[in-house]
């Protein structure tokens, strides 16, 4: 069975392929997960995340935007310290942060994804001037750790954009 070429052959990104991955996600939690799993995920491999992504899960409440925006400083210094999780200040306090703008602003992650989704094949690349919009938009209302690059890769990972390679297995689904 050909999968995309960045599959490796740990049975976590198999997995992660085979099920999820260029899949049509949804809800509002589901969105903001992937937004602050992608965030982690800069400048480290995917697979590093995935291996950790309970560790998130149970890190960041199951990334119930309203609960991770209660989060306080004391909350930060006790992740430092969580081994389940990357332990980066930064990041740590985008998701906090990430989710205090939903709630402030009233915001729909999947009405911003949903208005940024692009109009023609996008496959091979990893930027996208839809990306790249959805990240401005984003960092214009006080998101951090959306960069271009990674809004692209969180679009193709909730299927958004299509980027199975046209061999995989899944491609034409």
């Amino acid at each position: 069975m050909q999968r995309c070429a960045w599959v490796t052959s740990d049975p976590i990104y198999i997995e992660y392929h085979d099920t999820e991955w260029g899949k049509p996600i949804t809800g509002e939690d589901a969105l903001f997960e992937r937004i602050s799993l992608e965030g982690f995920q800069a400048g480290l491999s995917w697979l590093t995340i995935l291996k950790r992504r309970e560790g998130f899960r149970e890190a960041f409440h199951g990334f119930q935007i309203t609960k991770v925006a209660s989060m306080t400083d004391r909350d930060v210094e006790r992740l430092l310290q969580f081994e389940g999780i990357i332990r980066h200040r930064g990041k740590i306090e985008a998701v906090i942060n990430n989710a205090r703008v939903i709630l402030e602003k009233e915001l729909s992650l999947e009405e911003l994804i949903s208005k940024h989704s692009p109009t023609e094949d996008r496959r091979g690349l990893t930027v996208s001037p839809e990306s790249t919009a959805l990240s401005k938009e984003l960092r214009k209302l006080g998101f951090n750790f959306v960069g271009p690059t990674t809004m692209h890769a969180m679009m193709q990972a909730i299927g958004v954009i299509n980027d199975h390679d046209k061999t995989c297995f899944i491609s034409g689904r």
